[in-house]
């Protein structure tokens, strides 16, 4: 008999299964996170991360759309961004992708997620502050519609404008 008679093979058992649980709760499978400092906004769903490993990655915002830096609000938007992150440290990731450890890429190779700074959802605090739309075709985030519902009421940034042009009709537009 062991001299330890609170660590028995139950209960070895039984904390390895607790500890299994807690850890299936908390981190969702298969999802990709990353971390690092933002050094570098693009506009306002796009911006520059440097990785601990010092790799910058172009990361695309999943789930909004914000102006062009040439439409209205562009450069609001771009700041408003910048604002949030610049210069902080955060964590990206995409927690409802299946396909693998890496986070999914938009058709310009950046790589797309939601970015948290410390407790702030960050994608989520652009729609809030009316500097970007729900991108309707992409997104997966059910809360967004509502939080953009409450911006447009409200009148908020880009809502201040009484009919603003999505981006992606901004563009096609343009071609």
């Amino acid at each position: 008999m062991h001299g330890n008679l609170f660590y028995t093979r139950p209960m070895k058992a039984a904390l390895t299964l607790a500890v299994c649980l807690t850890l299936a709760v908390v981190i969702p499978a298969n999802a990709a996170t990353i971390a690092g400092r933002v050094v570098g906004i693009t506009d306002g769903d796009t911006l520059t991360l440097l990785t601990s490993d010092r790799h910058a990655i172009k990361i695309r915002l999943a789930d909004i759309d914000a102006p062009e830096r040439h439409q209205p609000f562009g450069s609001r938007a771009r700041q408003a961004l910048s604002d949030l992150v610049y210069g902080r440290n955060v964590t990206v990731s995409d927690e409802v992708d299946d396909s693998g450890p890496d986070l999914k890429q938009d058709p310009y190779g950046r790589s797309i997620g939601r970015i948290r700074a410390g407790d702030e959802d960050v994608n989520a605090e652009m729609v809030r502050e009316g500097m970007a739309w729900v991108y309707t075709a992409y997104n997966r985030d059910p809360s967004l519609p509502g939080i953009e519902a409450e911006a447009r009421s409200a009148g908020r940034g880009l809502w201040a404008d009484p009919s603003p042009t999505p981006p992606w009709e901004w563009c096609k537009e343009r071609k």
